[in-house]
């Protein structure tokens, strides 16, 4: 098995970055989801209410900095190195201090999604633990949903797509033209060469040189049935997945995970079971 493909976002529910390679921090990939936006009263905002969010790139320019492109206005540069403007935020249960830079972040994003919103920056990510119901005291996270590192698979995604176009067939409906793109699921890092689903009986593997847990596997919201492009919502994949992936009051696809090591993970990488 190899890595088929590393995908960053700088800022959280941005954009999709695809890159040649990256380097693992215990809490994710270098420069991944460091920044988020949130409303008036600190908590996050993401895509899954404010698709717009997907229209933003985000380049990470080096630690506490990044550049904004968008649509609506010309890009923007953020420097948050050094800023002592710290402010209480939340994403979902976890609730920490971040780093807010102000300036012409925060009006470039309102006049984009709408709404009052400033752009924050995690300067310590060792303020943010993982669930402890599935992770060690130690481990720490970014502003990713709740893990590190979240994996797909190749085979996975064709099977869910036959399993789409059988779906429709059933319904009497059209199936769908294009391919279900992977970056509907958001990974951190694409294998090919795997059965499908066989992710679902990794619990560590190594990624070139760095060893991962296999923490849990990903329940799947709506951001997935969003397509990226036309910002349009849909049914699919989570009407499918419900149909062939639900157990426990959730959907799953993809794998998150935790790692056990430091070091450079590659497109072209070997990917190794350690313990399945």
């Amino acid at each position: 098995m190899r890595v088929a493909g590393l995908n960053l976002s700088p800022v959280k529910s941005t954009r999709l970055r695809p890159v040649d390679e990256a380097a693992v921090e215990p809490w994710g990939l270098r420069h991944d989801r460091r920044w988020m936006v949130v409303d008036v009263d600190g908590f996050v905002v993401t895509a899954r209410v404010v698709p717009a969010l997907l229209t933003v790139t985000a380049t990470a320019l080096g630690v506490g900095r990044v550049r904004l492109s968008g649509p609506h206005a010309g890009d923007v540069d953020v420097d948050a190195a050094g800023c002592d403007d710290l402010l209480p935020v939340q994403v979902w249960r976890s609730k920490l201090d971040a780093v807010h830079p102000g300036g012409d972040a925060d009006d470039w994003l309102s006049e984009l999604l709408g709404q009052n919103v400033r752009l924050v920056w995690l300067d310590d990510p060792d303020r943010r633990p993982v669930d402890p119901q599935y992770g060690r005291a130690t481990d720490r996270v970014s502003f990713a949903d709740a893990y590190p590192l979240m994996v797909t698979t190749t085979a996975s995604l064709r099977q869910l797509e036959d399993w789409v176009v059988e779906e429709a067939l059933l319904r009497g409906e059209t199936p769908p033209s294009e391919p279900l793109p992977m970056r509907r699921f958001r990974p951190n890092v694409v294998v090919d060469g795997s059965s499908a689903f066989e992710e679902d009986t990794w619990h560590r593997i190594r990624i070139g040189g760095v060893p991962f847990r296999a923490v849990k596997l990903c329940d799947r919201c709506v951001l997935t049935t969003i397509d990226p492009d036309t910002l349009s919502r849909g049914k699919e994949p989570l009407r499918t997945l419900a149909r062939h992936r639900r157990w426990d009051g959730k959907v799953w696809f993809g794998l998150n995970l935790v790692p056990d090591g430091a070091g450079v993970v590659r497109v072209g990488d070997e990917v190794e079971i350690l313990a399945g």
